[in-house]
């Protein structure tokens, strides 16, 4: 039998990728995406795929019925990928963002998380995979609200696997770096949506980090990587007999990740005041 997997996010980048290739290597994949012609999309590259709108309630219900429906009732796992970053200055940052940000990347995350768990929990046996960051182990500067998204989910990780132990529920997070794929394009529209540039102490600083240097970032990069990097461990998540907790992805994780651990606080300031 077919392992199955529900991965939300599906439009482009990761999801997209990861849904195809698990697709394509044996496993019953139900792809979600929240616009209907990113589902259309989907399917017409052969995928099982559904509209699935995190912060939408109705949508859960009705994706997770479509799922269960064709499973009998299990799910194997879960890859909790849908997510955007919100730039800006903290001071700039209206409230409407950071709740709009907050609602998408963490509690659209912990509804289907709770929701998932007791046909887990029924049936003796689950993987629910939790996308983080990097930036949900270190901080930079305007990036405040996507980094409270991700240090949030590690803290439901962290006691998700506690509260879940013995269960045969794996809970694995996932801590992710650069990856070539449409993130930067969609956090430069809902920068210029929310954060008044012109007005800002920080005009200099958005033209010359935020958006230009998403103009000038090079195809060559050698810190971004491409989805393949994330789908690998997403392989391990699913198919060892007890995965890690926790996979790094990409050099830029490993090498902040570590400095995070032996590094003072002020030095490491120093550091990302660079990045």
């Amino acid at each position: 039998m077919k392992k199955t997997i529900l991965i939300t996010g599906c439009s482009s980048g990761i999801g997209y990728e990861t849904a195809l290739y698990l697709h394509n290597n044996g496993y019953e994949v139900f792809a979600s995406a929240r616009k209907e012609e990113d589902v259309k999309r989907l399917r017409d590259r052969g995928l099982n795929a559904l509209q699935l709108d995190v912060t939408d309630t109705d949508s859960i219900d009705k994706a997770l019925t479509t799922v269960f429906e064709q499973t009998g009732g299990t799910l194997y796992a879960l890859f909790n990928n849908a997510g955007y970053g919100q730039p800006g200055a903290l001071e700039d940052v209206p409230c409407e963002a950071l709740r709009e940000q907050l609602e998408t990347n963490v509690i659209g995350l912990h509804e289907l998380t709770r929701r998932i768990i007791p046909v887990m929990r029924k049936q003796g046996y689950g993987r629910i995979i939790q996308h983080s960051s990097i930036l949900g182990l270190i901080s930079l500067r305007f990036r405040g609200a996507y980094n409270a998204s991700k240090y949030a989910i590690e803290g439901l990780c962290d006691t998700l696997r506690l509260e879940l132990d013995g269960s045969n529920i794996f809970v694995v997070t996932m801590n992710t770096g650069p990856i070539h794929s449409k993130f930067r394009d969609n956090a430069t529209e809902k920068f210029l949506e929310y954060v008044d540039v012109e007005n800002s102490v920080f005009t200099k600083e958005y033209r010359e980090e935020v958006l230009e240097r998403k103009e000038k970032k090079s195809e060559n990069d050698p810190f971004t990587k491409e989805p393949i990097e994330v789908i690998n461990k997403v392989i391990l998540a699913l198919e060892k007999k007890r995965p890690a907790p926790r996979y790094y992805v990409t050099t830029a994780t490993h090498l902040l990740g570590n400095l995070k651990r032996i590094l003072p606080t002020a030095w490491l300031d120093k550091i990302l005041l660079k990045v």
